[in-house]
C-alpha cells in the first residue's frame, strides 16, 4: 500500500492504544474524508484535477462513498456508535458536497454505477481498498464483493484491504480475516469472488467492485451487470475500474456508452497522481517536458518524477501514451492504425456531379451491411452513408437499398459485393445475388485476397505522400468503429489476417469489396452476374 497513495512524511506518528476507545467519526463531506484518511491511516489521495477535463482520485473515492450518505438514518449510525462530523483536521480543499437535488430542490434521481477510467500505477486498485474499508466501517449489512479480471487482481484489492484494517481497525471486525473474506461488527461483508459466470450468478449484493475490467471474460461481465441490488440505506453499485488498453476491449465500450447509460466516468492520467515538481528541476531539461508543460508543477500526488521518466523511456510511444496519459487505446494489435478520427471523419454529403456506388457485405444472423460511396477527382474515396442490420430477408434489403439510393438506380455507377453471395442457398435454391438481381439491382464481385484490400485502405487512409485519399461521413458509425476497433487475433502467435469476430469485420469486408471492384488492376477480369 505504498505505491498508490502517499504517506505524508510530516503526519505525526500515531499512538494506536490512544484512539481504541474513540468512536468512530463518519466523514460528512469530501474534505473531511480526505483529512479522515491522513488522520487514521496517515495516506493522502491526490485531490487535484491537472488535466482539465480529467478528475482527481478524490472525486471517484468521494463517489464511491458519499453515494449512500443520504441513504442511511442517524439512528442506524448511532446505533453502531459512528459519529457525523468534518473529521480531524481543519484544513481546506476545494470540494463541494454532491447534493442528490438540482438547483429547483427537485429530486434527480442517481446511481451508484461508476467507471473509472486511470493510469497504471493511478492507483484504482487501492482507492477500491480504501471505499471497501469505508463500507465496513460506516455503512452497517452493506454487502460488498470483489471481482477482478484475474483471482491475483482480485486478491491484491483484498490485501490492501487487510493492511488498512491490520493497521488502525482490527477491533471493527467480527471474528478473523479469513484470506477471501471478513466480516464487520456492524454486518456489513467483504467477499472475493472468482472470475467466473457461476461465480458471480444467484446472487444479491449491494456493491460489486470490477478490477481491471479490461481482462474481463465477457459471460462473466454480462452475468455481473445483474447481481446488485438496492436496499434500504444502500443504493445498489456497480464499480468498473480499467485502464484502457485496447481500442476493441470492455473497457472501450463502457466509455463510447457511458453518455447514453448516464454512467460517471472519472478519468486521470499519471499528471493528477504524479509528484509536485520542485522548482530545482529544468522543464527544457525535462524529457516529460513535451507532454507535461508544467501540469507537474500544480500536481500533489506520490509517483515521482523519475519513475515517470523511466516508463517512458523503456516503453513505446504508443504504449506510453495509452498506459500512462489515457490519450487513446494502444493501436500497436489494431489493423488500421492510421485511420484518425480528426483526419478521416468529417461531412461529405451526397455529390450529384461525382459517380455514385454501393458495397455490400451479405448476412441473416451477422448483419448485412451496405456503404455508398463516391470518389472526386482527387481519388479522394468519400464513404456518404451506411446501413447495417440483421434478421431480415434479402427482398427486404433491397427495398431499403433503393430508398436510401440518392439517385436513380440507372445513375448508380457500380455495385459490389461478396463473391459468397453468388453461392445458391440450399434451401431456396437462390442466392444473395439473384434475389438482388430480381430485384433491380445488379452486384458486381470478383474474388480477391484479403490482404489485398487491407492493403488498398491502408494507402488510401495514408500514403506514401503522407496524404489522406478517405473520408468517411460522422453518420456512418459502424463503419468508424470498425476502422478502429478492427485487430488482428489477441494469440501469442502472430496471425496475418484479422480477427472474424462478428461485429467489426463485416463493415471492413462491404470497404474491401468496393476497393478490390472499384480499383482494378489491369489485365484482371471482373465478374459479373
Amino acid at each position: 500500500m505504498n505505491e498508490n497513495v502517499r504517506r505524508r512524511e510530516s503526519a505525526p506518528v500515531r499512538v494506536r492504544d490512544e484512539r481504541e476507545s474513540e468512536p468512530l467519526i463518519r466523514p460528512g463531506s469530501a474534505r473531511a474524508l480526505r483529512n479522515w484518511l491522513w488522520y487514521y491511516l496517515g495516506y493522502s489521495v491526490p485531490d487535484r484535477r491537472v488535466c482539465g477535463h480529467h478528475a482527481a482520485p478524490m472525486d471517484y473515492l468521494w463517489h464511491a462513498y458519499s453515494i449512500d450518505l443520504n441513504q442511511r438514518s442517524k439512528s442506524k449510525n448511532q446505533k453502531y456508535g459512528i459519529t457525523s462530523g468534518d473529521g480531524c483536521l481543519n484544513r481546506s480543499l476545494d470540494y463541494a458536497r454532491d447534493d442528490s437535488t438540482n438547483g429547483r430542490g427537485e429530486h434527480v434521481p442517481v446511481s451508484g454505477d461508476c467507471i473509472v477510467w486511470a493510469n497504471r500505477a493511478g492507483g484504482k486498485t487501492q482507492l477500491a481498498a480504501v471505499a471497501t474499508l469505508l463500507e465496513g466501517l460506516f455503512k452497517p449489512r452493506c454487502q460488498t464483493r470483489i471481482l477482478a479480471g484475474s483471482l491475483d487482481q482480485s486478491s491484491r484489492m483484498y490485501e490492501y484491504l487487510c493492511e488498512f484494517v491490520e493497521h488502525r481497525f482490527k477491533d471493527s471486525l467480527a471474528g478473523k480475516m479469513f484470506k477471501e473474506s471478513c466480516r464487520f461488527q456492524n454486518g456489513a461483508t467483504v467477499q472475493v469472488l472468482a472470475q467466473s459466470a457461476r461465480a458471480v450468478r444467484g446472487r444479491h449484493i449491494h456493491k460489486l467492485r470490477c478490477d481491471e475490467i479490461e481482462m474481463f471474460d465477457e459471460d462473466v461481465f454480462h452475468a455481473a451487470k445483474f447481481v446488485t441490488q438496492s436496499t434500504e440505506g444502500h443504493l445498489a453499485a456497480m464499480e468498473m475500474l480499467s485502464t484502457m488498453h485496447r481500442p476493441y476491449g470492455l473497457m472501450q465500450k463502457l466509455i463510447e456508452n457511458a453518455p447514453e447509460s448516464g454512467i460517471p466516468v472519472y478519468k486521470w492520467c499519471m499528471w493528477e497522481v504524479i509528484e509536485r515538481c520542485s522548482e530545482d528541476r529544468s522543464c527544457s531539461r525535462c524529457p516529460l517536458n513535451s507532454d507535461c508543460g508544467g501540469k507537474a508543477r500544480r500536481a500533489n500526488g506520490y509517483l515521482r518524477i523519475d519513475d515517470a521518466i523511466s516508463q517512458m523511456r523503456r516503453s513505446s510511444r504508443a504504449g506510453f501514451e495509452s498506459e500512462m496519459l489515457c490519450l487513446r487505446p494502444n493501436l500497436e494489435n489494431s489493423v488500421f492504425a492510421e485511420f484518425d478520427p480528426d483526419v478521416h471523419v468529417r461531412p461529405v454529403p451526397y455529390n450529384p456531379a461525382l459517380p455514385l456506388y454501393r458495397a455490400m457485405d451479405f448476412g441473416f444472423t451477422n448483419p448485412f451491411v451496405c456503404l455508398w460511396i463516391q470518389v472526386d477527382g482527387a481519388g479522394v474515396v468519400r464513404v456518404i452513408d451506411e446501413y447495417v442490420q440483421s434478421r431480415m430477408r434479402i427482398a427486404e434489403h433491397a427495398v431499403v437499398l433503393k430508398g436510401r439510393t440518392p439517385c436513380a438506380e440507372s445513375q448508380v455507377a457500380g455495385t459490389f459485393g461478396d463473391p459468397a453471395g453468388a453461392g445458391h442457398d440450399g434451401v431456396s435454391g437462390s442466392s444473395e445475388i439473384k434475389e438482388l438481381a430480381r430485384a433491380g439491382i445488379r452486384v458486381k464481385y470478383r474474388c480477391s485476397r484479403i490482404l489485398d484490400g487491407i492493403e488498398k485502405i491502408r494507402a488510401h487512409l495514408r500514403a506514401g505522400d503522407g496524404s489522406h485519399r478517405l473520408i468517411v461521413d460522422p453518420g456512418c458509425k459502424h463503419l468508424i468503429e470498425a476502422m478502429r476497433c478492427y485487430h488482428y487475433p489477441d494469440a501469442k502467435v502472430p496471425s496475418e489476417l484479422p480477427k472474424k469476430d462478428g461485429r467489426y469485420d463485416h463493415p471492413i469486408d462491404a470497404l474491401r469489396y468496393f476497393f478490390v471492384n472499384a480499383f482494378v488492376e489491369r489485365n484482371k477480369q471482373t465478374s459479373r452476374y
